[in-house]
């Protein structure tokens, strides 16, 4: 199993559908290879976030800059 057979499966493995030998050749693919179980836990804590739905608070300023860089990204694309 190589990292892009991996990717390629990784939303069946998250989502149970995949078949028992499947998923034991991406278990042991996982089990040696920590840049697709980076991808993996990553991925998992994304969907938990967005499963819970929840918001977070920016602090006044950092929510000040990002919407300048958001407009002035904006402006310059209209151009």
């Amino acid at each position: 199993m190589t990292c892009k057979e991996f990717l390629n499966e990784l939303t069946d493995y998250l989502d149970g559908v995949i078949d028992q030998k499947d998923r034991a050749e991406l278990d042991e693919h996982l089990h040696w290879c920590h840049d697709c179980f980076v991808v993996l836990k990553t991925t998992e804590a994304t969907i938990e976030i967005h499963r819970k739905q929840e918001v977070y608070d920016l602090p006044e300023p950092l929510r000040d800059k990002l919407r300048a860089a958001i407009m002035s990204k904006c402006k310059s694309q209209k151009k």
